[in-house]
């Protein structure tokens, strides 16, 4: 069979997903049918992508993760090792709530530590870092730093994902930002 991703003898993709150029999935990972996932991805060893996700290009997804229906990742989102995505609120072994899933958006460039827990109905804005162990129970601005149970914001990040300091220039990529409002935002050259 000729395709154009890469997948280790141990991985099992389901017929029908649909997978992008130059993506790897590693040891005993598992696509579902209906998932989809952009180009040049990583999927590391026992990843799993339930249905109707969607991955967009170059997302890596560290060991030991599980996105589950309901979850986008933008272009770039990084899932750290063992992190956790929830789909239903109050769960019970009992009782069916497969009708009752909550979303979970990833914007762009976002970056979610190791062990973090994003419970559902959230989104996470664009290039924003949630700390290893954080606990995300609401949405999370674009460039926002956050950690903790439950997470707060205890600063700002670049799009390299550089700690900003009073200045808001990104000490790595020269970048300037600007607080406008409560919100962080580019400043963008004129030239």
């Amino acid at each position: 069979m000729n395709k154009e991703y890469y997948s280790h003898e141990t991985a099992v993709i389901d017929e029908g997903a649909q997978i992008g150029s130059g993506t790897k999935i590693w040891h005993f990972s598992h696509v579902m049918r209906s998932a989809k996932i952009g180009s040049e991805c990583i999927l590391g060893q026992n990843v799993f992508i339930g249905n109707k996700v969607q991955l967009g290009n170059n997302v890596k997804v560290q060991n030991n993760v599980s996105v589950y229906e309901g979850v986008t990742c933008e272009d770039d989102v990084f899932l750290g090792p063992s992190m956790v995505f929830t789909n239903v609120i109050n769960p019970r072994s009992a009782v069916e709530r497969k009708e009752e899933f909550k979303p979970i958006l990833v914007k762009k460039g976002a970056t979610i530590g190791a062990n973090a827990t994003i419970i559902c109905g959230t989104t996470l804005g664009e290039y924003c870092m949630v700390g290893a162990g954080a606990v995300v129970t609401k949405d999370v601005k674009p460039f926002a730093l956050v950690a903790g149970v439950p997470a707060k914001q205890t600063g700002w990040v670049s799009r390299n994902g550089i700690v900003l300091g009073d200045d808001l220039i990104c000490p790595e990529s020269g970048e300037k930002y600007n607080l406008a409002g409560a919100n962080l935002e580019i400043i963008k050259n004129e030239s």
